[in-house]
């Protein structure tokens, strides 16, 4: 059976290929395309007894219960709960009716505003040229009709159809009430979940309503309700799935149990880009209760592997021990991440680079001022770790396939688990449960299409793939290596002159192309994920130049939490405060200055300085020495700034003590999770910052557990304050991702404040 990588549809390559590369189909999607209806009810729409489909979002039962079709998937962030509101709000239904379903994979729940969100402009650049580009692939994107999670977009890209939804339902309602009642639909309201005639008093639940208002056809129009008039928007809300995830009985992709299933344990070539040579496979046969080794070929989308199936997980791991394996380690078994570390230093000296911004004329400023300070920084690869280890589970059988996997992107594993079954698209059908974080690596195809190639050599078997840890670490794809070498002219009043601002990296969104579409891979196209957080500064600077320098490596590198932010942020908010201190200024009134004609971020900083007791001495105890720093980073459409303390005892152990975050999202539809989504991306970040590193020697990853890529545990965490800064619905900005950026800088400056000592390379060691 051939095993396939990509989508076979002509077309839809096409798109793709146009989508990612960052709009090249501009004239067809705008003159050719016309919107779609949002409110169809897709055919595969499931209905329960009693229930009633207004739309593909809305649901109403005889009992009056509410089931909002959820197109996003769940991944701690909360947006099971989030999403259901939207429509709640209009809907005017009480929270304790609301009940959420995972929506089946359909075009009208595509997520355009992630896509859109991927040109390379400035997020606050409204040219024409700009405009026309996020138009254009969020266009694209509704032509693919592509569900997937991340970017912190998920509210953002349901803001307005789902309250269009929920407003729509809402209006068939009334309508419904008043035929019944032989009135005029402006005669009655809508209160708690029941339609209200006012004049006499009559009521009915939207229960006893909702056969014959889902019978009519959806208003052509609504009217949403003013910010002012939210009952539940706004307001801390229990979440929705938080009674299953502390009772137990919410399932994860790892939990899929199915009568008669085998479980796979596998190994990938430990060498990048390398192959299978050969496998002795009669040993592991023989061990008992093997079913199948099955091995499997390199594909652009996965590595090469052996995979052993057998009736529990435990047993295939042990038959994958007793396999003797040879491989082909290729060309890449040299690779080593010092010698790569070497090799950027390099081209951040001379590299021939691309420019994403260049206001003034900042090399000639640097040229001929006197005073210019300069440094480099760097990062480290990083796995994403998540909890639960990547997994799927497939059956293929009678030229069908159904797989359940916990992922970012459903529809692509759609078409990916049919390519590598040997079946039809429409012959698939996808199971999305929660997922044990995602972080950008759920995003990845590599588990879907090996589980569906294993599915296929055992008919009729349900097979749940299961990767060691081990070999989720070893094989990820990883937050980029990079480094940065930034320069600054201050002028005679101590203040900004010129900004040069280098980077050397791979591409993220290239990385992943030539995974998911290797023939629309191409660096003809810029990518914002390299330079976002360094090109896109709200900090007033008359001339400055940001560049970035493209690196291939055989590493595979791909979406991390915040992406390009996690690493821009440390580069210039360590700089700035390097800046500051030369200029001779409180790295906060330094900062204050230059948001002068920023205000929103201006008002978040002061915020978290405020809280922090910024210019309050810190206490410490004999041999501790303390500091205290701080940092701002603006990221998918959110504005956060954090304030760190440290200390550091007499064996140079590093401690932080209390993180004070400040986050201005617009508003927040829940302000419990916009909490929670701070606290965690603090801690993902403070991970990476403290201990994360993922380093290569002899071409493979050295590390392989969290003995030796630890993170964050509960008796290291910092003490953490989150404070809301609120500046209205139409600034609504994500919160996935945007507490993550500000931690590492935060801390390093807190280190320099306590011990004099620049971190300019992370993990941060103390000397």
């Amino acid at each position: 059976m051939t095993q396939k990588s990509a989508p076979s549809n002509p077309r839809r390559r096409l798109l793709i290929g146009a989508g990612l590369a960052g709009g090249a189909l501009v004239v067809g999607a705008v003159l050719f395309y016309r919107p779609r209806d949002r409110l169809v009810r897709p055919g595969n729409l499931p209905t329960g007894p009693g229930e009633a489909a207004f739309s593909g979002w809305v649901k109403i039962a005889a009992d009056g219960t509410v089931t909002v079709l959820v197109p996003r998937q769940e991944m701690g962030q909360g947006i099971t709960t989030a999403l259901p509101l939207l429509v709640a709000e209009e809907l005017d239904c009480e929270v304790s009716q609301l009940r959420y379903e995972q929506a089946p994979i359909d075009s009208v729940y595509a997520n355009a505003t992630l896509l859109a969100d991927g040109v390379p402009f400035r997020p606050d650049d409204e040219g024409w040229l700009a405009q026309v580009m996020r138009a254009t692939r969020f266009r694209v994107a509704e032509l693919l009709g592509v569900q997937a999670t991340g970017g912190s977009t998920s509210v953002r890209d349901a803001w307005i159809v789902m309250r269009h939804a929920g407003a729509a339902a809402r209006a068939q309602l009334i309508a419904a009430a008043a035929k019944r009642w032989n009135v005029a639909a402006g005669e009655c309201r809508t209160e708690r979940g029941a339609v209200a005639h006012a004049s006499s008093g009559r009521t009915l639940a939207y229960g006893a309503l909702a056969a014959d208002a889902a019978a009519l056809d959806p208003p052509g129009e609504v009217t949403l309700k003013e910010p002012r008039d939210y009952r539940l928007l706004g307001k801390p809300q229990a979440r929705l799935d938080i009674a299953q995830k502390t009772d137990g009985s919410a399932k994860f992709g790892i939990d899929t149990r199915l009568p008669g299933m085998h479980y796979a344990a596998i190994a990938h070539c430990p060498v990048f880009g390398g192959a299978l040579q050969r496998v002795d496979a009669g040993k592991a046969k023989q061990m008992p209760g093997v079913r199948a080794v099955v091995e499997l070929a390199r594909t652009p989308t996965s590595a090469a592997a052996v995979a052993v199936v057998a009736d529990t997980w435990w047993r295939a791991q042990n038959a994958l021990g007793a396999l003797a394996i040879r491989w082909d380690e290729g060309e890449h078994a040299a690779l080593d991440s010092a010698r790569q570390h070497a090799t950027y230093s390099a081209l951040l000296a001379g590299g021939r680079a691309r420019t994403y911004e260049d206001v003034g004329d900042a090399p000639a400023v640097l040229g001929r001022v006197t005073k210019v300070l300069e440094a480099t920084y760097s990062v480290p690869y990083l796995a994403h770790a998540t909890m639960e280890p990547m997994n799927c589970t497939a059956l293929v059988t009678d030229g069908r396939c159904e797989v359940w996997i916990g992922s970012q992107a459903p529809t692509l594993v759609k078409w990916y688990a049919a390519g590598a079954a040997g079946v039809a698209r429409e012959a698939v059908t996808v199971h999305t449960p929660f997922l044990g974080g995602g972080f950008g690596r759920r995003a990845e195809m590599d588990v879907v299409v090996e589980a569906a190639a294993i599915a296929a050599r055992l008919p009729g078997v349900p097979v749940q793939l299961i990767w060691s840890r081990e070999e989720d670490i070893r094989h990820d794809v990883y937050r980029p290596l990079a480094l940065a070498k930034l320069r600054c002219a201050l002028d005679g009043n101590g203040a900004v002159a010129a900004w040069h601002h280098r980077i050397v990296g791979q591409s993220c969104t290239q990385g992943l192309t030539a995974r998911l579409l290797p023939l629309a891979a191409s660096d003809l196209m810029k990518d914002k994920t390299t330079v976002e957080g360094a090109f896109d500064l709200p900090y007033a600077m008359p001339n400055r130049r940001v560049e970035h320098l493209l690196s291939h490596q055989p590493v595979p590198v791909g979406f991390w939490r915040s992406v390009g932010h996690s690493y821009n942020a440390f580069f210039v908010e360590c700089f700035l405060d390097e800046v500051a201190h030369a200029a001779g200024r409180d790295p906060l009134d330094f900062r204050r200055a230059m948001l002068a004609s920023a205000p929103r971020q201006r008002r978040v900083l002061e915020t978290a300085a405020q809280k922090a007791g910024w210019k309050m001495p810190l206490a410490s105890g004999p041999g501790i020495r303390a500091g205290r720093g701080i940092a701002l980073a603006e990221s998918f459409r959110s504005i956060v700034a954090q304030v760190a303390e440290v200390e550091i005892g007499p064996e140079r152990a590093l401690r932080v003590r209390r993180v004070v975050c400040a986050i201005d999202c617009g508003r927040a539809l829940n302000p419990d999770t916009v909490v929670a989504q701070m606290e965690s991306g603090i801690v993902f970040g403070l991970s990476a910052a403290l201990h994360g590193a993922i380093t290569i020697k002899a071409g493979r990853v050295e590390q392989g557990n969290f003995p030796d890529y630890p993170v964050v545990q509960m008796a290291d965490c910092p003490a953490i304050e989150v404070h809301l800064v609120e500046s209205g619905w139409e600034h609504l900005g994500g919160v996935g991702e945007t507490g993550t950026p500000p931690i590492a800088p935060a801390v390093a400056n807190a280190v320099f404040h306590a011990t004099g000592q620049r971190v300019r390379e992370l993990p941060i060691r103390i000397a």
